[in-house]
């Protein structure tokens, strides 16, 4: 650090977006839009321009084409960096929570997201060796594309069934459980040489707004937080979680100021590094945010988060404004340099942890000990050195990792426990394959995180016609009039809100057909909650293809369901609950 001039310390606390597929060569559209944001047409152009210490790939950003084209990218993003200003290697991050939120998918492999886990886990006696094991793999697949951070596990403890934002990102309702899975999950990723975030601090999981479109408040007493949301953090921390991403929400009982969590020195210093100990790398949520923003400007908001204890800023709205804002604080003096220092100490040691210095942690090198399915292949810091510039090296670390028959295998084992039979009264599943019932499968169709899976209802009724059953699948405006003359059928529903609604009307119209209808929650285990009892009801938590086989197996019988209920459905089921079929 004493030879890294200020304008190179304060750009490694940036990790920015940055437009295209390639570092040097994006489509045009992509290259007037780096222009227009940050004044450089490339990827590398931006990291050399302000000395970035890392860059986080979105696939709206156009960076998550294929597994491929990422690790290409990651190891062009390297060498960009290696041959600018103090030639420190970048910190490649991405959101893969899988679930909800995943950004790189098929031919990637997908895996259940976090209530899914919580699901199994809950199912097989609080065991966490799927969460575990979900983790491995994808940190290894991660790894082989050059990406050494990743923003997940969600930590946050979602006991509003109404939380827009949350939701079946978290792993449940009780904080044991949860902090459990979190812990699970951080060795789980960390094991294979991606540094882990927990998220987000100080917990969001009791919140009605989405601190993405506006600033939430969170109600909690001291004692509430210290009991319901405080665990999952604390065990990650214990865990040796490498990052911590701070909330953009206000939280009275920790900081009456009114100011965000993201810029409060009481909960980012006084709570998270004094109370809980965390040593680590302390990111801020994406600093584009509404939440963040109602208070201060743009300007303002990188040098708070900063005064409050953050170490990495992340995605500013103006990349430009922020640098030159930092800098300005460091001159005035606002900020000193050992300030500065202290946060460019802890990234710089995460790189190293992560192997970024020793060449094992850019795309063509080997992926950690996860290795394939986590075989035990050698560590991240011990791998040799590879030459990053090779194509076929790059390639052959992702065609040893990425979508592998293995992991793809372990992915459905992992699923096939997550399924959740929430209700069967009259017996109707498991439907018999060997007697060829006719099925029809309709409702919501949302497209799937990474755009490469589903759609759901399509992939359910064919998952269940290769099971033996004579399934099709057909959209809402003509599933009502077909309905007669099925054995059943399999309705999708999608977040279903409180009252009327068009899923609640083809609920409805489909029970008045007397035909037996099976509710297959894809997403929010709340739905059932919110519409008129069904022949049976099944949770599945996620609507990507792995969770669908898995529901259309549970269907069949040629899986029983375990999967237990992590979160309470008001006014209808338990925490827990969870029916299993008749031996």
């Amino acid at each position: 650090m004493t030879r890294m001039s200020p304008a190179e310390l304060v750009g490694q606390l940036f990790v920015s977006r940055a437009y295209g597929h390639s570092a040097t060569d994006p489509d045009p559209a992509d290259a007037e839009q780096n222009l227009a944001l940050f004044g450089v047409r490339t990827a590398a152009e931006l990291v050399s321009r302000y000395h970035l210490g890392g860059i986080v790939y979105f696939g709206w950003a156009h960076n998550t084409r294929t597994p491929h084209q990422i690790a290409e990218l990651s190891a062009d993003l390297q060498r960009a960096a290696a041959a600018s200003g103090a030639g420190i290697p970048l910190l490649l991050s991405i959101d893969q929570e899988h679930g909800a939120v995943a950004r790189v998918g098929k031919p990637a492999t997908l895996l259940p997201g976090a209530m899914a886990l919580g699901a199994a886990a809950l199912g097989a006696g609080g065991s966490t060796a799927g969460a575990r094991r979900a983790a491995r793999i994808a940190g290894t697949e991660l790894a082989a594309m050059g990406i050494r951070h990743d923003y997940a596990p969600v930590a946050d403890v979602n006991v509003d069934p109404a939380n827009p934002v949350i939701g079946v990102r978290s792993f449940g309702a009780d904080p044991r459980a949860v902090a459990a899975l979190v812990a699970a999950q951080v060795r789980g990723y960390q094991g294979a040489g991606v540094a882990a975030t927990a998220k987000h601090f100080p917990g969001h999981g009791d919140t009605g707004t989405d601190s993405h479109v506006g600033l939430p408040l969170m109600r909690h007493t001291r004692a509430q937080w210290e009991e319901l949301d405080e665990p999952p953090f604390r065990a990650a921390v214990r865990a040796g979680v490498d990052v911590v991403m701070t909330a953009h929400i206000v939280f009275p009982a920790l900081d009456p100021s009114g100011d965000p969590a993201t810029l409060s020195r009481p909960v980012v210093t006084g709570i998270l590094r004094e109370r809980l100990g965390f040593r680590g790398v302390v990111v801020t949520d994406a600093l584009d945010m509404a939440g963040v923003r109602q208070k201060y400007g743009d300007d303002r908001i990188p040098v708070l988060a900063l005064k409050a204890g953050c170490d990495q800023l992340l995605n500013p709205p103006d990349l430009g404004l922020a640098h030159r804002s930092v800098l300005a604080a460091l001159d005035s003096g606002e900020l000193t340099r050992a300030r500065i220092e202290e946060s460019v100490l802890r990234i710089l040691e995460l790189k190293g942890r992560r192997g970024l210095f020793d060449g094992a942690g850019a795309a063509g090198a080997t992926a950690g000990t996860g290795g394939p399915a986590g075989t035990g292949s050698p560590s991240a810091t011990g791998s040799p050195s590879v030459t990053t510039g090779a194509n076929s090296a790059v390639a052959a670390a992702v065609d040893a990792a990425v979508g592998i028959p293995a992991h793809l295998a372990a992915a459905d084992e992992i699923a096939a426990r997550t399924t959740t039979l929430l209700a069967n009264p009259v017996r109707l599943l498991p439907v018999d394959p060997s007697s060829r019932p006719l099925l029809l499968v309709t409702g919501t169709d949302p497209a799937s995180p990474t755009g490469t899976t589903g759609p759901p209802t399509s992939v359910l009724a064919r998952e269940l016609s290769a099971l033996g059953c004579r399934a099709t699948a057909l959209p809402p405006a003509r599933a009502v009039a077909a309905a007669p003359g099925h054995a059943a059928v399999l309705v999708c529903t999608y977040n279903v809100p409180e009252g009327q609604s068009p899923q609640r009307e083809l609920v409805e119209e489909l029970l008045a057909t007397g035909v037996p209808v099976v509710l297959v929650a894809i997403r929010n285990p709340y739905d059932p909650a919110r519409l008129p009892q069904c022949a049976a009801e099944l949770a599945t938590y996620t609507w990507t293809d792995v969770e669908m086989r898995a529901a259309a197996r549970v269907v069949t019988g040629a899986v029983r369901p375990t999967g237990r209920l992590p979160v309470p459905v008001p006014g209808r089921y338990p925490l827990g609950h969870g029916l299993a079929y008749a031996p």
